[in-house]
């Protein structure tokens, strides 16, 4: 079992926590894939709605290998039981479209919101998304949209969004949304010791017009290295 309540405590004020009744984004992504960054996504979003008290909506961004709705099924007695699906657009737009579109029997084809579910967790204040990936039928291909809706949606149902993105090398889906954020972290393994490839991730978000908060060292027993430090903008 990871324990990062420590952690959190100390991110959470380090981003500023934002005043109670102001929705607040907050995106989670790293350089490299096995940096542990949904670890880290999953246990600040735990963290908001319960040591926060803040109403917190968890989005899997990763629509190739969805992981956190299976990660927090396996583990109830940390993080309590699934609720059942509900719809998790509050207005129909999502931050994905669905290629080509499915068509519908009675005509018209399925909206893409339907491929996407929300799931309570453990009680009202902590929500997960599911993308239903078995739903797709032959060559249809999800694919994450730079649309600012789905976010303008869902601030006016959650005090808090965390959404955790695909690493850099895997997939462009953070830099591509990274405007519509209103933070915007970068995990790093704390033994990782090549920064070309956070600094690259770095500039990517920044050019893309994103907000970078900083760093957050995974495995943060280990002191990160000066020069790790010194890449912060």
């Amino acid at each position: 079992m990871v324990d990062l309540n420590v952690e959190m405590t100390e991110l959470w004020g380090a981003l500023g926590a934002p005043p109670a009744g102001r929705p607040h984004v907050i995106q989670f992504i790293s350089a490299r894939r096995g940096e542990g960054t949904s670890t880290v996504a999953r246990e600040f979003a735990r963290f908001t709605s319960r040591r926060a008290g803040r109403k917190t909506w968890l989005i899997d961004l990763d629509l190739d290998s969805p992981s956190q709705f299976r990660e927090i099924a396996a583990d109830p007695n940390r993080f309590g039981p699934l609720g059942p699906p509900v719809a998790a657009s509050p207005d129909g737009s999502t931050f994905f479209t669905v290629q080509p579109p499915a068509p519908r029997a009675e005509g018209g084809v399925w909206p893409d919101s339907k491929f996407l579910t929300g799931h309570s967790v453990g009680g009202p204040n902590l929500w997960i998304t599911r993308f239903n990936r078995e739903a797709l039928r032959g060559r249809q291909q999800a694919h994450v949209i730079p649309s600012a809706d789905y976010w303008r949606a869902l601030r006016k149902h959650a005090e808090i969004i965390v959404v955790d993105s695909p690493s850099l090398d895997r997939s462009q889906s953070g830099p591509s949304l990274a405007q519509h954020m209103d933070q915007t972290v970068m995990v790093v393994s704390a033994d990782q010791p090549d920064v070309r490839q956070p600094a690259m991730l770095r500039d990517a978000l920044t050019a893309a017009g994103g907000r970078c908060a900083g760093m957050f060292f995974n495995k943060v027993s280990v002191t990160p290295p000066a020069f790790l430090k010194a890449i912060l903008p």
